[in-house]
């Protein structure tokens, strides 16, 4: 598919436009610091671009300060009494340095994540720990979900697989049947990772954010 991309300056802002074989335009605000992006049709120009954002400058500010209003994780230490979330629920952490043994991670009631790991262990070191927990939770609880929606959605996956992305939750490979997920969904209710799997699971059946992509998630999650 052509895909063709430049920047444009609109009243201050910078709009990176995206143009490619589909009908529509499409206008996004992105997180974290409100990034504008537009999808647009090969035909239509830059003035047709600078048009269409200038007519939603308001709601690109709205957004853009709904953005900067979010509170924002500080850099990590891996020292106890940091918040760490999991499944949408905020827990304390706490560090136990041990002698021997492989490191672990043990969620204790529902306000602590202990964090067993050797004495001498580096905050990148016990980052990875958490990571590595992260992933492997992840993979108890996708396998359910994906089959629950590859039923509703009629689909089927060949493979998926988790990765840490920047700016995506998640990613379809349609020509190889192929999703990704985000690792850092593991933080977010599980409603939130059954959305992401069936948004992914979708593109199976429409690769675009279309009219048809918005009336399959609107038909099997109104909500």
């Amino acid at each position: 598919m052509s895909i063709e991309t430049n920047q444009i300056t609109v009243s201050g802002l910078k709009i990176s436009i995206v143009r490619k074989a589909i009908k529509n335009l499409h206008l996004g605000v992105y997180p974290p610091r409100g990034r504008v992006r537009v999808a647009a049709p090969l035909a239509v120009t830059d003035d047709a671009v600078r048009l269409a954002v200038i007519g939603k400058l308001g709601w690109i500010k709205r957004q853009q300060s709904k953005f900067k209003a979010q509170p924002r994780q500080s850099e990590r230490e891996m020292v106890s009494g940091e918040s760490h979330y999991f499944l949408g629920r905020r827990y304390r952490l706490r560090v136990i340095q041990k002698d021997k043994g492989p490191a672990n991670v043990v969620l204790r009631n529902r306000s602590t994540i202990e964090l067993q790991v050797p004495a001498e262990s580096s905050a990148t070191q016990r980052e990875q720990v958490l990571q590595r927990w992260y992933r492997q939770q992840l993979r108890i609880l996708i396998p359910p979900l994906l089959e629950k929606w590859e039923y509703k959605l009629g689909v089927e996956v060949g493979d998926w697989r988790i990765k840490k992305m920047k700016t995506k939750w998640g990613a379809c490979t349609a020509k190889a049947r192929r999703i990704w997920l985000n690792l850092e969904l593991a933080k977010k209710p599980v409603q939130c990772i059954e959305y992401i799997i069936a948004h992914e699971l979708a593109h199976l059946i429409e690769r675009h954010h279309n009219d048809r992509f918005v009336s399959i998630m609107d038909k099997h999650l109104p909500q």
